[in-house]
Parts: C-alpha cells; structure tokens; sequence
C-alpha cells in the first residue's frame, strides 16, 4: 500500500539521502553539497516557502517531491515550481510518479495557481515522454540561466552606473 505524507524537519536526513540519489540518477553526485543541517534550516526552518513530500511502500521511502511557489507577472498568479521529483528505480512505471503530479496538481488547483512548471534533463527520455503524455509542453523557447554560488558574488559586487 502507497501512503503520500508531507516532510517535516525530523525528515533531513531522509530528504539528503533521496536528493543523492536523484544527482546520481542524473550524473550529476558531484554537485551535492547539501547537508542534513543545511536541509533543515533551509527546507523546513522559518520563512521557508519550500515544501516536500514523501512516498511510501510500506515503512520504504520510494519517492519524494520538492516543490516551491514562485510568481508569474503575466498571470498575476502564483505558480507552483516543482523542483525535484524522484521515484526509485525498482518502483518505476508503477504510476507513482503520475500520483505525485496527481497530488501536487491538485495543490496548484488549490492555491489558484496559474502554472505548474519543472524542468527535464534533454537526456532523460522516459521523464521527458511521460510529461508530455500528461498534457505538458516543453518549453523550448525558453533557456534555463544560472548564476552559481561562485559567480553569484563577484556580479553583486559589480560597479554599476545608472544612466
């Protein structure tokens, strides 16, 4: 039997344990820095708009979800991010990840949000083909940029001149 629950603070270690092997799935190990205590304080301490949710068989985390609420200035209407989903490879194509999107969906729904959105690896076929039967479209006009923690620094400290 599948139970969905949100994550609490007493749920860092397990969240970290999950986010890894997400990063794994993805290739991307190297490029987790995150701590329990990090996770703590930044996932579940106050002021934090993040949200995650697990999925179990049984007493076994075999999903996660994390998720945020940005904004679209377009819509005029908050939109829900999701950040992170992840299903263990021996559950896949068993409708868990559907029942995830099912569940955040309904939380959009909910919160009168005007858009769901997360973003796909190019690479990930499978994820990319379920997506789509979903009803979502890529976004392929769009490109993704980013400022890493090292760059993000040295542009707050530029010299800037308003005209």
């Amino acid at each position: 039997m599948l139970t969905i629950r949100k994550a609490g603070s007493e749920d860092a270690g397990l969240l970290l344990e999950m986010i890894k092997k997400l990063a794994d799935y993805e290739k991307m190990s190297n490029e987790v820095t995150a701590t329990e205590e990090m996770i703590r304080e930044n996932v579940f301490g106050s002021g934090s708009n993040i949200e995650a949710l697990f999925v179990f068989s049984g007493d076994n985390a075999v999903a996660f979800a994390l998720y945020f609420f940005n904004f679209s200035t377009f819509t005029g209407k908050k939109g829900l991010y999701l950040e992170d989903l992840y299903v263990v490879p021996e559950e896949r194509g068993n409708g868990i990840g559907k029942y995830i999107l099912k569940y955040l969906a309904g939380i959009a729904v909910e919160k009168n949000c005007g858009r769901f959105e997360w973003a796909v690896l190019d690479w990930n076929e499978p994820a990319i083909k379920f997506y789509k039967s979903l009803g979502a479209k890529p976004m392929n006009d769009w490109t993704i940029f980013r400022l890493a923690e090292d760059k993000i620094k040295p542009v707050s400290e530029m010299n800037v001149e308003l005209l």
